[in-house]
């Protein structure tokens, strides 16, 4: 696939990070593309659930899962802003996604070769295909937006 494909679903899981912001979640968005069509769209929405795995892949995983009536992925690629955690890697193998593209690493919690590597990971026979680094600047800019604004609302607060 040639980066502008990359670039333009990576743009539809930006939006979905940006509604993740504007509800004051950490702003990570996810879609998951089958056929050249989204087939499922998430956000975070750990604080607004409750529910420390409601991250953007698990959501998007779960609603492409349930469009597509089979939980078996194999077809699909899952576009994400941030690098996946542990979690969201074991629901990716385990759904059997072939293709993860992401924008941000996270040195301490990404398990797509920065801090852990469980997509591509012989033990496990998981050979998933992982792209990085597109649309890189945009995707940390969120997250370097969201939180300085968090750590100014905690310094009103003390």
């Amino acid at each position: 696939m040639l980066n502008t494909t990359h670039e333009k679903w990576m743009d539809h899981a930006y939006r979905e990070a940006e509604k993740a912001f504007k509800k004051d979640e950490v702003p990570v968005g996810a879609v998951v593309v089958a056929g050249d069509r989204i087939v499922g769209r998430g956000y975070n929405m750990v604080e607004s659930l409750k529910d420390a795995t409601a991250h953007a892949e698990m959501i998007a995983i779960t609603a492409a899962a349930d469009f597509l009536e089979g939980w078996r992925l194999d077809d699909a690629v899952l576009y994400v802003t941030k690098e996946p955690c542990p979690m969201c890697a074991g629901a990716i193998y385990l759904s059997r996604i072939p293709h993860v593209v992401f924008g941000v690493s996270d040195s301490r919690m990404g398990a797509c070769g920065s801090a852990v590597h469980i997509l591509q990971n012989s033990s496990l026979r998981s050979n998933v295909l992982v792209t990085s680094g597109i649309r890189e600047a945009r995707c940390l800019g969120i997250l370097q937006a969201f939180f300085q604004k968090l750590r100014q609302k905690n310094a009103q607060e003390r």
